[in-house]
Formats: structure tokens, sequence, C-alpha cells
């Protein structure tokens, strides 16, 4: 049975779609892979496109900023159309638009641009994530959903490692422009969407029938999209502020030649996919907020050997250890936000209100780039990732959880 409120339909049935929740969770974990990977690709490339371009680190940081700044676009665009036509069409869009932005920016002739082309695959980036979340969280098996959220989630740091595995071979010997021709492969991405993915059994059953309908259900939610937003922000600066940066960090602080910094990353990496793939299993235990807030509290003890580590063994190790912590709280992050909307605005509140918090952190890397001027690179990261911590701690602590809901039918 179920109830509406003012076209809202609340939790009460169990919701189906589980039978298709591998393939549904495979096309939102490799989406969010390649995009991650298109993304990370601009992070290890900065000071090549910098000297080629002749702008200083900040200016080409800009570019990553505005990547950040449009994921909002994309994400109220393409949420507004899961929700209304279905989420299977609307990833396959966001899958081929990104593609071709990030192949076109290996053909950028001048920095300005490349700005552009950098702000618009921020839309097609902030597309993807909300749409294929909501796809993903909705076919996923309610007692197994935190455990699928973290396995989603932690596509971003795939695609960070499989950045970074393609930075070591192919930029010593072809520079950073092929490394962005191979971005526009996720386009093939929209084939296995099509063919394997089915459509949402719950976006079927509780779409709204018009747009009016739709609108009010958003406009009734506002106080839950504004929290999003904040909650995001706080956990976007999080992980942005720990790893845009990080690369640079390794060249300018630690003098690092490339194929060093690819690898520490690389493994770094691997421990951000163990840690969200532990936490959001143990999310599905113990809770969504209260492992959120132990992941946090883990990342705030790692950072003076994540830093200041003296030697390689003790870098790397904090390097590990900081991405286990922060893409393990970050991991929790789709179940969580999943099951605080209501069903029929899910692709939109979800995306957006991510998007949102972006936005709101998106000012990080250029603030450490900033702060590295006047400071040393190791106190700007530091210091940044302390503030960052504390803020994403507060934020998870004073909002709200609705833990293994279940996701309604109409």
């Amino acid at each position: 049975m179920t109830q509406a409120v003012a076209g809202v339909d609340i939790y009460l049935v169990p919701g189906t779609g589980a039978s298709d929740h591998r393939a549904a969770v495979l096309a939102g974990f490799l989406g969010w892979m390649l995009d991650a990977f298109d993304f990370f690709l601009l992070v290890f490339c900065l000071t090549a496109i910098a000297q080629e371009f002749h702008k200083s680190d900040r200016a080409i940081a800009l570019s990553i900023t505005l990547t950040l700044a449009f994921r909002p676009v994309g994400a109220f665009i393409f949420g507004f159309l899961a929700d209304r036509f279905g989420r299977r069409g609307p990833l396959m869009l966001a899958l081929v638009f990104y593609s071709v932005i990030e192949f076109l920016s290996g053909l950028a002739p001048g920095y300005m641009t490349f700005l552009v082309l950098r702000a618009l695959f921020g839309i097609g980036m902030g597309g993807e994530w909300g749409v294929g979340t909501s796809l993903a969280m909705e076919a996923a098996p309610k007692e197994r959903r935190g455990l699928l959220s973290g396995l989603l989630q932690q596509g971003y740091a795939a695609g960070y490692l499989l950045a970074a595995v393609c930075y070591i071979f192919v930029f010593p010997r072809f520079g950073w422009r092929p490394l962005f021709f191979i971005g526009g492969l996720p386009a093939l991405l929209a084939l296995y969407v099509r063919f394997r993915v089915k459509e949402s059994d719950v976006w079927r059953k509780t779409k709204q029938a018009n747009w009016r309908d739709f609108a009010q259900v958003v406009a009734l939610h506002w106080k839950l999209l504004l929290y999003i937003a904040l909650f995001m922000a706080g956990l976007q600066l999080t992980t942005h502020g720990t790893q845009d940066m990080y690369p640079t960090f390794l060249e300018r602080y630690r003098h690092f030649g490339p194929s060093e910094r690819a690898w520490i990353t690389s493994v770094s990496m691997i421990g951000a996919i163990i840690g969200g793939i532990m936490f959001g299993f143990f999310s599905d235990r113990w809770g969504r907020r209260r492992m959120i807030i132990v992941a946090l509290a883990g990342a705030l003890l790692a950072i003076p050997l994540w830093a200041f580590g003296l030697s390689r063994i003790a870098l790397v190790a904090g390097a590990v250890l900081m991405q286990f912590m922060i893409q393990g709280a970050l991991g929790i992050v789709p179940a969580h936000l999943s099951e605080l909307a209501p069903n029929s605005a899910r692709g939109f509140l979800v995306g957006f209100g991510y998007q949102c918090g972006v936005l709101l952190s998106s000012s990080v890397v250029y603030i450490e780039a900033t702060l590295a001027s006047h400071i040393s690179y190791a106190w700007a990261m530091a210091e940044t990732a302390a503030i960052a911590v504390i803020l994403a701690i507060i934020g998870t602590a004073l909002g709200p959880e609705r833990h293994a809901a279940t996701f309604a039918q109409q």
C-alpha cells in the first residue's frame, strides 16, 4: 500500500527491480568511472598544459574549478529529463555528450577555448552521476544498497586509477593531447546501457503525470534540496581538497617525476576503492551517517602522515589511508541520498543537490593553488583538508537519515 501527500510518494511498500540490479549498478559504476577518468586526465596533465598555454598552475586550476562549477547545470537538465522521461535515455545522452567534449578538449588551440570546453564537460559530468545513481539504487536490493553504493561510487576512484595508468604509458611518449582523445571512448558505454540495462521499475510506477505535478514535488522538498547541497559541499571539499591538487603537490613540493606521481596516486586509489566498498557494507549494518562520520574522523587523523610524511613509504601510507577514509565516506552517499529523496523526483533532487554541493566547493582547488603560492604546498593541503573534514562531520551529524528505506510503489 502507498500513501501520497501533495503528490509525494512515501515509503510503505517494498520496491522491485532487484533482478536487474547487476546491470544497472555496473552501468552506473562504469559511467562514473569513465567520467572520473576524463576529469582526472586534466589533474595529471595540469603542469604540462600550463606550460603549453604559457599559464600558471593557478590559471589551469581554474579550468578544474569551472568543470566543478558547471556540474549543477548538467544535473539540473539531465535530472529533470530522467524524472520525466526515464533514466536510460538521459544517461546515454550524458555519456555521449561528455565523451565528445573530452575529445574536443584534446584539440583546444588555446587557453580560452580550453576553459570553455572544460565548462561544457562539467555539464556532462554533472548529468551522468545523478541519473546513473538513481537507476542503480532503485534497482538494488535494500539490504545490500550500501554495499552496492560503495561499489558504484568507487567508479570515481577507479577512474582516477585508470587515468594514472594511461598517464604513465601515454604521456611520456605522446604528451597530454592524446590522453584526451582516449577520453572520448566512454561514448561506447551508451551502447551497453541501450541493450543491457532495463528502465527503473520504481520510476515507471511513481513518475508524475506532468511537469506541474513534478514541480510541486520538487518545491515541497526544497529544504531537503538545500540540505543535500550543504551536506555534499562539505564532503566535496574533502574529496577534491585531497585529490585534485595532490599530483601537483607531489611534483612541486616533493619534486617527484611523472611516473612516481602517477604510481603514488594509483596506489592511493586502490585504498579508496577498498574503503568505499567496506564502509558502504558497514553502513548497511550500522547506519549511513554513523559510518560517514567514522570514516571522516579517520581522515582527520591521517592528515599529518598524508601531507608531511618524511619518507616515500610514509607518504604512500598516508595517501592510501587518506583516500581509504575519504572515499569510505563518499561510498555511502549514493544510498544515503537516494533513501532521503522521494521516488518521483529522485533523479533531480539527488543529482542536482549533489552537484550544487560540488559548485559550493568548486573553489577549493583554486584556493589550494593560491595558498601554495604563499605558504608551502604541504601546509596548504593540510589546512584545507582539516577544515573541510571538520565541516563535513558537522554537516553529516546535523542531517536526517532513512536507513534502508523501502522505495514505494504507486
